[in-house]
């Protein structure tokens, strides 16, 4: 049976990436990984889920018509509405980015839901969580920088998070690693440095980040035919063992 991850408590929102320590390089980050993965998604409507979603810019995305959902009105908001109760139609867009979504909500399984309602079938989902596997994982639990609103955050696996897109009948195509950070230092993220290229090459599940890339799958309906087929009994024969035995009996009469 699937763990919950409904909590008993809605965590802080961060309402911009500027909320977060190495919040603006986190964003930079998504933004080079998810360049290449938007150019592949096709459609007519993608859909960037909450503040932090919206803050992602996807100037190379081959949907033109990109809509922001937001609980809260600011600059980049193009519907107001709340991620677990979406105003959107079933089966109404083609790809949802959810940057950071996850790990900052109360019932993020009610929000997969939503996606998984409104999605069209092969429409893709992109994921971006925080790793609790790395060091800003273990940092986490730790009383360092309390002001960051990280603290608060959520920190699911990919493994996890994996597990409810394929029980809701998703495919996963894809898994990116971000980042090889603490997060909570305030010193300056070398995105190209020599260590971050090892960590990268050697040890890619141990990210500060993780993205992944999933397709809505859906089970047609239509019957298969089979390709044996029943023999019709041949009732020609009985027939006329049928005739010789009421011939023989009249003859035996007779």
């Amino acid at each position: 049976m699937m763990r919950s991850a409904l909590s008993d408590t809605k965590p802080p929102y961060p309402d911009s990436w500027k909320a977060l320590s190495q919040g603006e390089q986190i964003r930079v980050e998504l933004e080079n990984a998810c360049a290449p993965l938007v150019e592949r998604i096709f459609g007519y409507h993608f859909v960037r889920l909450g503040s932090l979603s919206s803050d992602i810019n996807i100037p190379t995305c081959s949907i033109k018509h990109v809509v922001n959902i937001t609980d809260v009105e600011y600059e980049k908001t193009s519907v107001r509405g709340i991620s677990r109760e979406l105003p959107l139609q079933q089966n109404s867009v083609d790809a949802f980015l959810l940057a950071a979504e996850l790990d900052f909500a109360q019932d993020p399984h009610q929000i997969l839901r939503e996606v998984n309602r409104a999605i069209t079938a092969n429409g893709q989902l992109i994921i971006a969580g925080f790793n609790p596997y790395s060091l800003a994982g273990v940092l986490k639990y730790l009383p360092i920088n309390r002001d960051n609103l990280l603290h608060q955050g959520r920190f699911f696996t990919s493994a996890r998070i994996k597990d409810w897109l394929q029980l809701l009948g998703f495919e996963i195509v894809e898994q990116e690693y971000v980042m090889y950070s603490s997060l909570f230092a305030n010193k300056r993220f070398l995105s190209g440095s020599k260590l971050q290229l090892f960590c990268k090459r050697y040890l890619p599940a141990f990210s500060s980040m993780y993205i992944l890339v999933a397709r809505k799958r859906e089970i047609p309906l239509s019957t298969i035919k089979p390709k044996w087929k029943v023999k019709k009994p041949n009732f020609a024969a009985a027939s006329a063992r049928v005739g010789h035995s009421q011939a023989t009996v009249s003859k035996k009469v007779i």
